[in-house]
C-alpha cells in the first residue's frame, strides 16, 4: 500500500512538474447557423485572448483547459434605396475550452474538445454604410438571451519555438442563442473560426 501511495505521489508530481502555462490571441470569424431569417448572414470579424495550461497525458497526448474573452456575432447587409446598410450583432463570451490534444510531432498537434461560453454582452448596431452615419444601437441585452453556450471545437497548431506556436480552430455551437424560442422555429447557434497565435512562458 506504501508502495502505491509513493507511486501515485510521484506521478502527480511529475504531472505538476510538466504543466507548461501560457497566453494566447487571435482573430474571430464568427457566424450564426442559417434559418430562415439568416439568408443574408455574412462574417463577423472579432478576437480572442486569454490564458491556458497545458498538461501530459502520455507520452502523446496532452490537455489543455483555456480561459477566454471571445467575441461571436453575426453581420447581415441590405440596400434599401439606394443605400448600402449594414446589421452587426456583438455577442461577447467568457470561453473555457477543454482541448483533448494528440502530438503528432514535437511541434504539431491536433485536438479536439468541449468548449462552454459564458455570456457577458450582447448588442446590435444598423450603420448606414453609404453616409456613414449609425441608424439605430441597442445596448445590452444579454438578458433576453440564454447565458450559457456549448460547443465543440477542432483545431491544431504548431510551435515553430519551443515557446511561439501558430494555433488555428473551429468551434460549432450547439445551444440556441436564444432563452425563448417559439415552439416550432429554428434554433440560432453560434460557429467561430479561430486563428492565432500561443505563447508558452
Amino acid at each position: 500500500m506504501k508502495k502505491l501511495f509513493l507511486g501515485a505521489a510521484i506521478a502527480v508530481s511529475s504531472l505538476t512538474f510538466a504543466q507548461q502555462f501560457g497566453a494566447k490571441a487571435g482573430v474571430n470569424v464568427s457566424s450564426l447557423s442559417e434559418d430562415a431569417t439568416l439568408s443574408d448572414q455574412k462574417s463577423k470579424v472579432g478576437f480572442n485572448a486569454g490564458l491556458f495550461m497545458n498538461a501530459p497525458l502520455g507520452q502523446n497526448f496532452s490537455i489543455q483547459p483555456e480561459l477566454l474573452y471571445s467575441q461571436y456575432g453575426d453581420k447581415a447587409e441590405a440596400t434599401i434605396a439606394s443605400n448600402k446598410y449594414s446589421y452587426t450583432r456583438s455577442l461577447d463570451y467568457i470561453t473555457v475550452p477543454v482541448m483533448f490534444q494528440y502530438n503528432a510531432t514535437p511541434e504539431f498537434y491536433l485536438e479536439a474538445g468541449p468548449e462552454l461560453g459564458f455570456l457577458v454582452s450582447a448588442k446590435n448596431k444598423v450603420k448606414n454604410e453609404t453616409t456613414g452615419n449609425t441608424v439605430t444601437e441597442t445596448s445590452n441585452y444579454k438578458d433576453d438571451l440564454n447565458g450559457f453556450n456549448f460547443g465543440l471545437g477542432l483545431g491544431a497548431g504548431y510551435y515553430f519555438t519551443p515557446n511561439i506556436g501558430l494555433t488555428a480552430r473551429y468551434v460549432a455551437g450547439f445551444t440556441d442563442i436564444a432563452k425563448d424560442r417559439p415552439s416550432g422555429s429554428d434554433a440560432v447557434r453560434n460557429n467561430v473560426f479561430q486563428a492565432g497565435l500561443a505563447f508558452k512562458f
